[in-house]
């Protein structure tokens, strides 16, 4: 069950990529205040509104507390604003021209994911 009062972060499990990186945030002080959802795990009336599976597995995707959407090099600020650790990274992130950048170099990243998934596999 998905707490709804937590940032929820979801991503795909089955991406060596993500998972690395999901998992790297996870062992990270105030990761407990994060629903971490592999969306692999969920049916697809288990998704937000608004949210479909096919979406989450292809860019990145967070829900705010307080039923935003959020998603691509946006996310990725949210979730840092989120950790104590990367809370000033993530408020940097948020703001233009900053965001900006993270969303286009998050645009220029999902060109090149599946061959950087394809690699990672192999040396798994």
């Amino acid at each position: 069950m998905i707490d709804s009062k937590k940032l929820t972060v979801f991503y795909d499990g089955e991406c060596p990529l993500c998972d690395r990186e999901i998992s790297f945030y996870k062992r990270r002080k105030g990761s407990e205040s994060v629903n971490w959802t592999d969306v692999n795990q969920l049916g697809e009336e288990e998704l937000a509104p608004r949210l479909t599976k096919a979406q989450a597995l292809s860019r990145f995707h967070v829900q705010t507390f307080d039923g935003r959407i959020i998603s691509g090099g946006e996310a990725f600020a949210v979730v840092w604003a989120a950790l104590p650790g990367f809370r000033l990274l993530g408020k940097l992130f948020q703001i233009q021209p900053f965001l900006w950048l993270l969303n286009n170099l998050y645009g220029v990243f999902l060109k090149f994911r599946p061959h950087l998934q394809s690699l990672l596999k192999k040396y798994q």
